[in-house]
C-alpha cells in the first residue's frame, strides 16, 4: 500500500513579508542597544556631573542660601538684584571685552601657525610640538611667568620697549587699561597650539587636488588661501570659534591667578563674580543666579553660531 505523504504547504507572500519584517525589527533593536551602549556611560557622566549641577543650581537661584543655613525662598529677588548690581554688569562687559580680543585673536594665530607648519619644513615637527606645548603646562605656571615678563619695573617686556625708545611703558596688570590686554595676550600665547592642531587636522581633509587645478587657472598664494583653504576649513573653523566662545566666557583661572579681578574691576569676568558670591561671600542663591546668566550667555550665542553656520551650508 503506498502511503501519500500530505502536500507541503506554500510559503506565501505575506508570511515573507511578515518574517522580513521581524527580522529588520530585531536588527533595528540590537543596532539601536549598540548604540545606547556606546553613548550611556558618557551620558551618565553628563547627567552626573553637567545636567544635575544645572538644575540644582537653577532652584537654588530661587533662594537665600549660605550652605549652612536651610534655604529659603526667595522667588525672583536674587535675579532683581542681578540686573540692579553694578557688579555684575562691569563683569559682563569685562567678558565681553576679554571674549572680543581672545576670540579673533586665537583663530587668527592658530590658523596662521596651522598653515605655516603645513608645509615642508626642516624640524617642522619640532615646531609644531614647540608651540603646542603652553597648552599642556600648568596654568598657574603660565600664569606666573607671563606675570614676571609684564612687570612694569623689571620685567623684560618692558625693559624691551625702553631700549627701543618707548620712555613710559605700559604698567600690564597693574594699570586698568592694559590689564585685560595682558590678559588676552596671555591667554592667546597659551591656546594658539591648541587650536593650531585642530586647523592641521582640518588641514589634512583639504583635497591636493584643488590646489593643483587652483594653480593650474593660475591663482596665486592669496587666491588659494582664500578660496581653498578657508572653505575647506569651513566646518574645523565652525567647531573652534564655538569652543573659543564658550571657553572665553567662562573664563576664570588666568584672571584669578594673574589679576584676581583688579586693579579694581578692571580684570573681573563673570566666572570670578561667581566664585566671590558664592565661595568667598557665601551667598549661594545670587551666585547661581549669576551661574545661569552665564549659562543663557553661553547658550544664546552657541544657537546663533548654530544658525549661521546651517544657512551658510544650504
Amino acid at each position: 500500500m503506498t502511503t501519500v505523504s500530505p502536500p507541503t504547504p506554500k510559503v506565501t507572500a505575506p508570511n515573507v513579508t511578515a518574517a522580513h519584517a521581524a527580522a529588520a525589527r530585531r536588527r533595528r533593536r540590537r543596532v539601536t542597544l549598540i548604540g545606547w551602549t556606546f553613548i550611556l556611560p558618557n551620558f551618565l557622566g553628563f547627567a552626573a556631573l553637567t545636567l544635575v549641577p544645572v538644575v540644582g543650581a537653577l532652584a537654588v537661584s530661587f533662594t537665600h542660601w549660605d550652605s549652612y543655613s536651610t534655604p529659603e525662598w526667595a522667588g525672583l529677588d536674587n535675579y532683581r538684584r542681578m540686573w540692579d548690581d553694578d557688579n555684575f554688569w562691569t563683569a559682563f562687559e569685562n567678558t565681553c571685552y576679554y571674549a572680543a580680543g581672545h576670540i579673533p585673536l586665537t583663530l587668527a594665530v592658530s590658523l596662521g601657525l596651522a598653515v605655516l607648519l603645513n608645509q615642508k619644513l626642516r624640524g617642522v615637527r619640532i615646531l609644531r610640538t614647540a608651540f603646542f606645548f603652553p597648552y599642556i603646562t600648568s596654568l598657574v605656571a603660565v600664569a606666573v611667568v607671563w606675570n614676571m615678563l609684564l612687570s612694569p619695573e623689571v620685567g623684560p617686556v618692558n625693559q624691551f620697549l625702553q631700549s627701543i625708545g618707548i620712555a613710559h611703558p605700559p604698567g600690564w596688570t597693574t594699570s586698568t587699561d592694559w590689564a585685560m590686554p595682558a590678559l588676552i595676550v596671555t591667554s592667546v600665547w597659551r591656546d594658539m597650539g591648541y587650536y593650531m592642531v585642530l586647523f592641521l587636522a582640518g588641514l589634512q581633509t583639504v583635497p591636493a587636488e584643488l590646489y593643483e587645478a587652483a594653480r593650474v587657472d593660475g591663482a596665486g598664494p592669496w587666491k588659494r588661501f582664500w578660496h581653498v583653504t578657508l572653505p575647506g576649513l569651513r566646518p574645523t573653523t565652525f567647531f573652534v570659534m564655538v569652543m573659543l566662545t564658550i571657553q572665553s566666557f567662562k573664563v576664570f583661572d588666568l584672571v584669578q591667578v594673574m589679576t584676581e579681578g583688579g586693579p579694581g574691576r578692571s580684570t573681573l569676568v563673570l566666572s570670578q563674580l561667581i566664585f566671590r558670591e558664592g565661595i568667598t561671600q557665601g551667598r549661594f542663591g545670587y551666585s547661581s543666579a549669576v551661574s545661569l546668566a552665564l549659562f543663557v550667555v553661553c547658550l544664546v550665542i552657541t544657537a546663533v553660531q548654530f544658525y549661521f553656520q546651517r544657512r551658510s551650508e544650504r
